[in-house]
């Protein structure tokens, strides 16, 4: 299944290729929570960016592994390279233009995020193909 992201000016475009049902985690770590960051963590190679790689700002902190991409001209963050995947991206499923009906959403206990993180490292495996 084809999904199209973007961020709120929709400067940043960016297309993901998921397996249905979409399962998003909600993370309950310090940016997840302030953010309201839904993630669908893939494959590299289930990733494009489309457009608006020039409007694109990276924070990051703490191991600087994660880079946390959001738009430098309305800040909404459709995308990231997340720190237990990084192999992969997490797309925000918040920022999808339609969210399928069936998405089932899954918690993370990211506060606790050594301790969980392996459960994540599969996600970011490419058994989509790409295609």
């Amino acid at each position: 299944m084809l999904l199209h992201a973007a961020c709120h000016c929709r400067a940043v475009r960016v297309e993901v290729r998921v397996k249905p049902p979409l399962e998003a985690i909600r993370c309950n770590c310090s940016i997840c929570t302030k953010t309201g960051f839904l993630h669908v963590i893939t494959p590299a190679s289930a990733f494009r960016l489309v457009a608006g790689e020039e409007s694109l700002s990276c924070y990051t902190f703490n191991s600087g592994i994660a880079k946390h991409y959001f738009c430098s001209v309305c800040g909404a963050r459709p995308f990231y390279i997340p720190r237990s995947n990084p192999d992969g991206y997490s797309v925000n499923a918040r920022c999808l233009d339609t969210i399928p009906d069936d998405m089932v959403i899954r918690d993370f206990d990211g506060q606790n995020w050594e301790q969980h993180a392996d459960t994540l490292v599969h996600l970011s495996r490419d058994t989509v193909g790409g295609k």
